[in-house]
C-alpha cells in the first residue's frame, strides 16, 4: 500500500518531499499513551525530532506533552494546543528572550544545565515577581553506546550539571528565592537499540534521587528523557517500538517514592516510522569501480548520513528489473559528504526511477536546509 501511495503522490507532485503515513502515527500514539498510562507514566513528545505542522496537531490531540530545546519549540507548542502545564523547556544555551516567553506562558518546568542558568532563570523570574518550576538535568554518567555526536549522558558531553557540584548547587538554590526546585531530569543519549543503558540510568537515577532526599529535597518529578532507537534496517518488521518491554525496564528497576511521578521525553520513537524522503533519480554514472544513482533529493533534505553516518534503507520502488546491481546513492549537493549510503544493493536503476528513503520522519524535514539555495522541501500525507 505504501509504495502504490507514494507511486500516486509521484505523478502528480514534483520530487523530492517527505511522505508521511498519518495511520502509522496514530497508531504508535495510541501504543504509547496506552503502553505509558499502564505505570501513570507521562510523555513528552520530544519537539526536535519534527515539527511538521500536520505532525504536531496530530500528536496535541493524543494529550502528550512538549519536550522543547528553544523559544519558538514553545511556542509552536502552545499555539497548536499543547497544554502549558504540560510543557519541559531543555538545552544548554536558553537565551533571556527566551527563558522570558516561557515565563510569560507558565510552562511546567525549565530543565537546568548548568549553575549558571539557575542564576539567570532566578533574576528574569524575580523581574516578573514569577517563581520558575525548575529541574536540574543531571549528568549521570551513563554510557549508552550510541554514535558519539548523539551519546548525551557522559561527563565529556556538554550536557548537564555533573554529580561533583551538587554540594554547590544545593547551595546555591536555598540563596536563589524566586526558582522552586521540582525534579531531576536525565537524558543519556539518542538510538539506543539496547535496554540495558537504561536498565544502568535506572540504577544511577536511584542513587542521586535518594542523595537529594538525604538533603531535604523530596522532589515530585523524575524525567528520564529519551532515547529508544527504531529499526533502521527493518523498517517494515518493526514499525513499531516495543513500547511495552521499554517501559517494563524502569517500572522494574526505578525506585519510586510514592507519589512522585516518572516522566519520558520521546521523539524519534514516535514520528521516525512514519516518515519517509523519496525522490527520483536524475543520472547514473556507471564506473570501473563504483556506479553512481545521482537523485535529486541530497543532504539539504535529509542531513543524517552525511552528519553522523547514519543509515537509511534505500528502495527503488519504480524499477521491475530482477538484476540486481550495486549503486553508491548520492545526491546534487556540492559536498563529497552528500551520500545516502554506499554500495546499496537496487534493482537495475535508470534515469527517472522512484527511490524512497525509509525510516525519516525524525531528524528529517526538521534538519533541511537551503544551501545551495535549494528549493524548501514538500511534505505530503497518506490518511
Amino acid at each position: 500500500m505504501l509504495k502504490e501511495n507514494i507511486l500516486t503522490q509521484v505523478s502528480h507532485s514534483k520530487t523530492p518531499f517527505y511522505y508521511y503515513d498519518l495511520n502509522l502515527l496514530q497508531t504508535t500514539l495510541e501504543t504509547v499513551v496506552a503502553e505509558s498510562s499502564k505505570h501513570n507514566y507521562h510523555v513528552h513528545y520530544a519537539f526536535k525530532a519534527n515539527t511538521n505542522p500536520q505532525i504536531i496537531k496530530l500528536i496535541s490531540k493524543s494529550g502528550l506533552g512538549a519536550d522543547c530545546v528553544s523559544g519558538n519549540e514553545v511556542k509552536c507548542a502552545v499555539e497548536n494546543g499543547f497544554e502549558p502545564s504540560k510543557i519541559v523547556f531543555a538545552g544548554v544555551g536558553k537565551s533571556d528572550d527566551e527563558i522570558n516567553y516561557a515565563l510569560d506562558k507558565n510552562i511546567f518546568c525549565f530543565n537546568c544545565e548548568s549553575m549558571q542558568e539557575l542564576e539567570v532563570i532566578n533574576e528574569l523570574a524575580s523581574q516578573q515577581n514569577k517563581i520558575a518550576s525548575i529541574a536540574l538535568r543531571i549528568n549521570p554518567n551513563v554510557d549508552a553506546h550510541t554514535h558519539k555526536y548523539i551519546t548525551t549522558g557522559l561527563e565529556e558531553n556538554k550536557f548537564g550539571i555533573n554529580p561533583y557540584e551538587f554540594e554547590e548547587v544545593i547551595v546555591k538554590l536555598k540563596n536563589l528565592e524566586y526558582l522552586k526546585l521540582i525534579g531531576l531530569h536525565f537524558h543519556i543519549g539518542s538510538q539506543i537499540t539496547d535496554l540495558a543503558p537504561f536498565k544502568k540510568l535506572c540504577l544511577k537515577v536511584n542513587e542521586i534521587n535518594q542523595f537529594f532526599l538525604n538533603k531535604g529535597f523530596d522532589l515530585p518529578i523524575i524525567n528520564v528523557g529519551g532515547g529508544i532507537g527504531i529499526n533502521y534496517h527493518e523498517p517494515d518488521r518493526d514499525n513499531l517500538i516495543d513500547f511495552a518491554s521499554y517501559f517494563k525496564v524502569f517500572h522494574d528497576f526505578m525506585e519510586l517514592r510514592k507519589n512522585q511521578e516518572l516522566h519520558f521525553e520521546l521523539g524519534r520513537a514516535i514520528v521516525a516510522q512514519c516518515g519517509n524522503l523519496i525522490s527520483k533519480v536524475l543520472y547514473i554514472k556507471n564506473g570501473i569501480n563504483t556506479n553512481f544513482a545521482i537523485l535529486d533529493a541530497g543532504m539539504t533534505e535529509l542531513i543524517r548520513p552525511a552528519l553522523y553516518q547514519a543509515f537509511h534503507k534505500i528502495e527503488n520502488i519504480s524499477s521491475s528489473s530482477n538484476s540486481i546491481i550495486k549503486y553508491d546513492v548520492v545526491g546534487p549537493i556540492c559536498e563529497s559528504s552528500d551520500c545516502f549510503g554506499k554500495a546499496v544493493e537496487l534493482p537495475e536503476t535508470h534515469r527517472g526511477d522512484i527511490i524512497v528513503i525509509r525510516s525519516a520522519g525524525a531528524y528529517g524535514e526538521v534538519m533541511a536546509s537551503r544551501y545551495n539555495l535549494r528549493d524548501e522541501v514538500r511534505s505530503y500525507f497518506s490518511e
